[in-house]
């Protein structure tokens, strides 16, 4: 039975914002997030359909909370729950939240190159 920790899944992305650690078992990706700062990220999601996320994701919210903007509600999800987003969300993050999140990994990773290269233009 494949599975993973935290403290072995590797770093991926270490910003002032947000550390993320990552880690594939088997179709899908295991994501241990930690919010460092208050980080609306709707503007990295430009370019893909509707601009927004459509992979879907399935976690939990270990401390803080978590905010899933869809064109007609927001979800709001707080520590203990266990949360779905479904595609066409854009996510609010708040410092101090910590996530353990599960995506299909093909549709996370299209998604991460869309968001990768907003990264890299925002940068230059």
């Amino acid at each position: 039975m494949p599975r993973t920790s935290k403290a072995e899944a590797e770093l991926t992305l270490d910003e002032p914002v947000i550390e993320g650690r990552y880690a594939r078992l088997g179709p899908y990706t295991v994501g241990y997030e930690t919010v460092k700062q208050d980080i609306d990220p709707a503007p990295l999601f430009r370019g893909l359909p509707e601009d927004r996320c459509q992979c879907p994701h399935w976690g939990q919210v270990l401390t803080g909370r978590l905010v899933f903007r869809y064109a007609g509600h927001d979800e709001v999800f707080h520590a203990g729950d266990t949360y779905y987003g479904a595609p066409g969300h854009l996510p609010l993050l708040f410092a101090g939240t910590e996530i353990v999140e599960f995506s299909p990994t093909a549709e996370l990773d299209r998604t991460m190159e869309v968001v990768g290269a907003n990264l890299a233009k925002a940068a230059s």
